[in-house]
């Protein structure tokens, strides 16, 4: 009955260990709240987890917890979209709102700086040129540009699945592929006769996305877009930003994708990094 307690209870796990008495007075001492250093504990042991076991047991060694708090931490950042839980596996990976957090700092500034990025863009191809970010967990574009002699539809403040997209691919190549996995999950939604609705499938296209730096689309959201975009990675190669291009399968054919994927490799790139 004792042990039960003790799992359950992060007061009584302090006062019937010699560390948690330590580290309760290590906390008043320093002014640290205890329960967000493992918050924080855990977020990194889930970041250093990719491709090798992130059970809740394995975390909370990792972090010199017990499972029981470690779990409810765990359930706590999930509910706020910073870890997601594959429930079949018990396997935790970094989530949405992490990434969005990761990329929020400097934004605003991004998009204003990539404006012109755009702009370039689309004069140089003939496309319409768009940025898209991840906001409130949704893969959303924030900014287009259109070249003046096209008519196009707007997909600012549009938010796009992340399988049948080139910006969705672009992003998931650049996460952890077992992160990437959990995020888009088993089931894949058919949107087009083109959507990539297999978990093997889609996997094989971000190994190759990931390689050549830049994900492709055939139509597999609307049947009229193909798209070519890169992803924009801060200092520590966190995706913070995708750079597409985009237009009707007619004119963006698939034998122009090398070039304009080089195209917006090389506008990413030039985002990275303080202006």
């Amino acid at each position: 009955m004792l042990y039960v307690k003790r799992e359950h209870s992060d007061h009584l796990e302090g006062l019937l260990s010699l560390d948690g008495v330590e580290s309760a007075a290590e906390a008043r001492r320093t002014g640290r709240v205890q329960s967000v250093d493992r918050a924080v504990a855990l977020l990194r042991a889930v970041a250093r987890s990719s491709g090798r076991e992130a059970t809740v047991a394995a975390l909370a060694a990792q972090c010199g917890l017990n499972r029981a708090t470690a779990w409810r931490i765990l359930t706590t950042l999930e509910a706020e979209k910073l870890v997601v839980c594959e429930r079949r596996t018990g396997e935790w990976s970094i989530g949405m709102g992490l990434i969005e957090l990761a990329g929020a700092g400097g934004v605003d500034a991004l998009i204003r700086r990539a404006h012109a990025t755009l702009e370039r863009l689309a004069l140089q191809t003939g496309e319409t040129a768009a940025l898209a970010v991840v906001r409130s967990g949704k893969l959303t574009y924030v900014d287009e540009v259109a070249p003046p002699a096209v008519v196009a539809a707007s997909w600012r403040g549009r938010v796009v699945p992340l399988h049948a997209t080139s910006t969705g691919k672009a992003l998931l190549s650049a996460l952890p592929a077992d992160t990437a996995g959990r995020m888009v999950g088993d089931h894949l939604h058919r949107f087009t006769s083109t959507t990539i609705t297999d978990p093997t499938t889609l996997r094989a296209e971000l190994d190759l996305t990931h390689s050549r730096g830049y994900g492709v689309c055939r139509g597999e959201f609307e049947p009229s877009a193909y798209g070519v975009s890169a992803p924009v990675l801060d200092a520590v190669g966190h995706p913070i930003a995708l750079v597409s291009l985009w237009g009707p399968g007619d004119r963006l054919t698939e034998n122009r994708f090398d070039t304009l994927g080089e195209l917006v490799v090389e506008a990413a790139a030039s985002l990275t990094g303080p202006a």
